[in-house]
């Protein structure tokens, strides 16, 4: 059974972005006009008023990946704790922090957090949450793959590589949005407009806001193997 547990904690992970992005495809199918994901945020699949028939799908989505990740999470910093284990997996813990926020952002109604913009700030509290997670954890894992000798070359040099994969589609999307703000101050936030006016994909903050889930889930994957497969 000891065995057969990282396999099953690895399953789960690839489980929960599966719903993510099934929920998400659902959600998309049932948004009230066209749904073009390089043109519109992944906000408007979530809200109910934005999204009547196809919201519930695109939270379940969100919910199922979080209890996914916080599960895994869990059993990591769990194990971290156990005598023989010297590191300790803060990087999971700030993960588990941004899987748990990803949750409450969707499950709580509007009027239930109490604060002004209260899931906007859960949302963001979310995705700071995994992206700190991901690049510290993304940094040991390769760090410590590199020491075993399974990767040649400078063990931070290739660290540091992999750890910045996941920031580079943030650090573009800022880049575009400074670019539109500066150069199209008059464009409206980014919707089907844009693409009737012929305004070029890669400067849509959607489009680097999908790509970053993309992203995020490729990681997410492939760390469930990695640091569980460290801690047996």
């Amino acid at each position: 059974m000891r065995a057969f547990a990282p396999q099953a904690w690895c399953t789960t992970t690839c489980l929960g972005v599966l719903a993510f992005w099934g929920g998400m495809l659902m959600a998309g199918r049932s948004y009230p006009s066209e749904y073009d994901w390089r043109y519109i945020t992944i906000s408007s699949l979530v809200y109910g008023d934005r999204n009547p028939n196809g919201y519930l799908w695109a939270r379940a989505g969100i919910v199922l990946c979080g209890l996914a990740g916080l599960y895994w999470t869990t059993v990591l910093v769990r194990k971290g704790k156990q005598p023989g284990i010297a590191e300790r997996p803060v990087g999971i813990c700030v993960l588990g922090l941004g899987y748990l926020c990803m949750m409450c952002c969707a499950l709580l109604p509007e009027r239930l957090v109490g604060i002004p913009k209260g899931h906007d700030l859960l949302a963001l509290a979310a995705f700071v949450g995994l992206c700190i997670g991901m690049v510290h954890s993304t940094f040991k894992a390769v760090e410590r793959s590199a020491r075993l000798g399974r990767l040649a070359g400078s063990p931070r040099l290739h660290a540091g590589i992999l750890a910045g994969v996941p920031l580079s589609p943030i650090a573009l999307a800022a880049l575009a949005q400074a670019y539109v703000s500066h150069a199209l101050p008059g464009l409206p936030w980014v919707s089907l407009a844009w693409r009737a006016r012929g305004v070029p994909v890669y400067l849509s903050f959607a489009f680097w806001e999908w790509v970053t889930c993309a992203v995020f889930s490729v990681y997410m994957v492939v760390l469930s193997r990695t640091t569980l497969a460290a801690t047996n």
